[in-house]
């Protein structure tokens, strides 16, 4: 009796070590170039992350440095000249800044060269040329930076409001303050900009929704305590 079942038992597996040679016989070739193909494709990957990706990655980074201080100096002291700008788009070799323009077009899949979209817009913006402002800035991903994101969002508010396409400059007014987790001081200053845009441009309804939501959402921020939002509030007929 147990002689029968170990040789059911010998022939079930050779009927399986059949099957499967019979399998391959018949899918081998398939089986290969499905196999090859998720080689290549692995191989491809890795070769591009650690051969293209993270190399380009370091080098657009030590080549942004220079003409992203540069851009820092001038946003913090307020100091924008033509000179200046030129030299952060388009570089200087006799002081060895490479410009955002090229970074942004050598590098575009690294994170310099989507910092240097940002700042493109920005410089584009100071020079007035506003249709090449909005192209970079719409460029430009924030990847989750809030605060970043509301910051690009204003300065195409400020684009579209020169270009006097109002309805594009109130929305991405309203999108820089409506950002989710923002935090209140910048949400609160930006929802106050879509206030006092939506009151210049006659919009009533929408400025005193934009002001009571500012209202609402932050009581505690320097608008509403200084009595700002209360003051528009009050030219809009709308009183406490």
């Amino acid at each position: 009796m147990a002689d029968k079942q170990v040789k059911a038992e010998q022939l079930e597996s050779t009927e399986i070590v059949e099957k499967a040679r019979g399998f391959w016989v018949a899918n081998r070739k398939i089986i290969l170039i499905v196999g090859t193909a998720i080689i290549v494709t692995l191989g491809g990957y890795l070769g591009y992350k650690y051969l293209i990706q993270i190399p380009n990655e370091k080098k657009a980074n030590d080549l942004v440095f220079p003409a992203e201080k540069l851009f820092g100096l001038m946003a913090s002291s307020s100091s924008y000249n033509k000179d200046t700008v030129n030299i952060v788009l388009n570089g200087d070799k006799a002081t060895g800044v490479t410009g955002l323009l090229k970074i942004a077009s050598s590098y575009s899949s690294t994170k310099s060269g989507n910092r240097a979209e940002f700042m493109i817009g920005a410089c584009y913006l100071q020079l007035k040329q506003f249709d090449k402002a909005i192209s970079h800035l719409k460029d430009f991903d924030a990847n989750g930076a809030d605060q970043v994101q509301s910051k690009a969002y204003t300065l195409l508010g400020h684009a579209y409001a020169e270009q006097k396409k109002t309805d594009d400059a109130l929305d991405y007014y309203k999108k820089a303050g409506t950002i989710s987790d923002l935090d209140a001081g910048m949400a609160s200053e930006a929802l106050f900009i879509a206030g006092r845009y939506a009151e210049a441009m006659g919009k009533t309804k929408e400025a005193i929704e934009i002001f009571q939501d500012l209202k609402d959402k932050y009581p505690a921020s320097q608008r509403v305590g200084s009595g700002d939002v209360d003051k528009y509030l009050a030219a809009l007929g709308v009183t406490k």
